[in-house]
């Protein structure tokens, strides 16, 4: 039952909404509740345990460690002013250690489901190498849909909470809430518990404004998915899929329509659960922000899936940049080497572990680890040449933020999401390497209207919607982007023009979708992440 299917959209989502209204105010956490864990076990049947393990876990984490800060202020209060920061310092000491067996416990039982296999198989390929005959033995893990996304959920609550930035919480069933609200367990958006906890337990009426836009939000996801991304799913299957009978302008075509087909149904499923949150009158975090129009691979990455790079943000590179590997590396780096190499060597002790770990994030697979290795090099060489950078536009007296600076900016930063992309996208590493080595062979453009593209599952009707539905995109996302229509969007329309683009969207759907004879339904992406 994925967001984009017609059981979530016509019965699941309808009898939630009926049922919430319907409830008293008090208990209408409780409907939310029951329709997360009835959804988790629509999708997982009895891997909604996993679920419920974390929650259990992660709640009485935060009560140990906000009874932890509550002893130690208590203590700090009563003993002699000379004793009170020894007794910080030796309760902070405690709670450190409560926090990272909290986190080793939820990334153990992460690292057991999706990685035990992927390790056990490289292990063993280095043992056979090395002569040996014993293998460690594959096992058969079921892995729970959403796991990812509701573990970092888990960890950054009981950090929080470290920190001082949110109270532990006493109530199992509002931090349970929190990790089990159903539009979010599949794919995110990743928030963080002072966005959305507190509204998830208010218990709201439904409102007429929010069901409204609610609505059109799911409208408009549906659009980018059902018109754009499930159409290059043919085509992007039969190339990856048989990547050796193809090389030049095929490869290159493939990784871009992997590139578009990717974040038409990422941001697609997102407009849908942000929809599908907003008529509880609940605001999810966003997760894009028009990435096509960043300048370079750092902008990019703070405009594509930006509840991941804030969570990467604030819980990795944040407490990597202050710990004392930094401050001994910075310590000698400004008696030794000069600032520019200090400031740099500080860059890559901080990105490292924030790539690593965002390759890893998506699954168990070498060219997952390529792909964040790859944006590793890339930023940090950003870092690198930012000097030179700066010394280009100040000789050259060039103004930034002008056309003939940003647009071919705006292309570079292209090329370099589209080579990650093919290698994203690749059936492994050495499928990816094969594939960018083949984009250089044979680059005959011809083929791009010999009718070669006709044989990959798509006609030119297919084509030509795929065209325009990137088009309308791209044109609302300079609507967006400019700003020319305020905050309030569509809502500064008059109501003729605002229901004419509304029935649009819906006869868009309908009519251009793509399903019936010669389609199959495509499974979200980022729900195996």
């Amino acid at each position: 039952m994925a967001y984009h299917t017609a059981v979530y959209l016509a019965l699941f989502l309808p009898l939630v909404l009926f049922a919430y209204q319907l409830a008293p105010k008090k208990i209408r956490w409780c409907v939310l509740l029951a329709a997360g864990y009835s959804f988790f076990w629509l999708i997982s049947k009895g891997l909604v345990a996993y679920l419920l393990g974390t929650t259990l876990f992660t709640h009485y984490v935060g009560i140990w460690l906000g009874w932890m800060k509550l002893r130690c202020r208590t203590e700090a209060e009563q003993a002699p002013k000379e004793d009170q920061a020894e007794i910080r310092r030796q309760y902070k000491r405690k709670e450190k250690w409560i926090l990272a067996g909290g986190i080793l416990a939820l990334v153990g039982v992460l690292a057991w489901l999706k990685y035990y296999n992927f390790f056990a198989k490289n292990l063993n390929a280095l043992m056979e190498i090395s002569g040996s005959t014993a293998l460690i033995p594959a096992k058969d893990l079921l892995l729970p849909i959403g796991i990812s996304f509701y573990t970092l959920q888990a960890i950054g609550y009981m950090a929080d909470v470290y920190w001082e930035k949110v109270p532990s919480e006493k109530n199992l069933g509002k931090l349970a809430l929190f990790l089990g609200f159903f539009p979010q367990i599949m794919e995110g958006p990743i928030s963080m518990y002072a966005q959305t906890a507190d509204v998830l337990w208010e218990g709201n009426s439904l409102k007429g404004e929010n069901l409204s836009k609610g609505s059109v939000r799911i409208l408009w996801g549906l659009f980018k998915k059902m018109i754009i991304a499930d159409r290059l799913y043919v085509l992007v299957r039969a190339v990856f899929d048989h990547y050796e009978n193809y090389n030049g302008i095929v490869i290159a075509a493939a990784a871009v329509a992997y590139t578009v087909q990717l974040y038409m149904e990422f941001s697609g499923c997102m407009d849908i659960v942000i929809g599908s949150g907003r008529m509880f009158g609940v605001t999810l975090p966003e997760n894009f922000n028009q990435p096509f129009a960043s300048r370079n691979a750092a902008e990019f990455w703070r405009r594509w899936h930006m509840t991941l790079g804030v969570w990467f943000k604030t819980y990795v590179f944040y407490p990597v940049s202050v710990s004392s590997v930094v401050k001994k590396w910075n310590k000698f780096g400004r008696k030794h080497l000069g600032k520019y190499l200090t400031k740099l060597g500080v860059s890559a002790i901080a990105l490292f572990p924030v790539w690593l770990l965002n390759g890893l994030w998506h699954g168990p697979q070498w060219n997952y680890i390529f792909y964040g290795m790859y944006y590793f090099v890339i930023l940090l060489g950003g870092v690198a040449l930012e000097p030179v950078r700066s010394k280009v536009l100040k000789l050259l007296h060039a103004d930034e933020h002008a056309l003939y600076w940003r647009i071919p900016q705006i292309l570079k930063t292209w090329v370099i999401i589209f080579a990650g992309e093919l290698f994203f996208r690749a059936n492994g590493l050495r499928a990816g390497l094969r594939m960018f080595e083949s984009m250089f062979r044979e680059f005959t453009p011809q083929k791009l209207w010999d009718g070669t593209f006709l044989g990959f599952g798509l006609d030119g009707a297919d084509y030509l919607a795929i065209g325009t539905g990137c088009l309308v995109v791209a044109c609302v996302g300079m609507i967006k982007e400019r700003k020319l229509l305020g905050e309030e969007g569509l809502q500064t329309l008059r109501t003729p023009v605002r229901w004419a683009l509304y029935y649009g969207l819906i006869f868009a759907v309908i009519i251009f979708g793509a399903y019936g004879v010669g389609y199959q339904q495509v499974d979200l992406i980022y729900a195996n992440f």
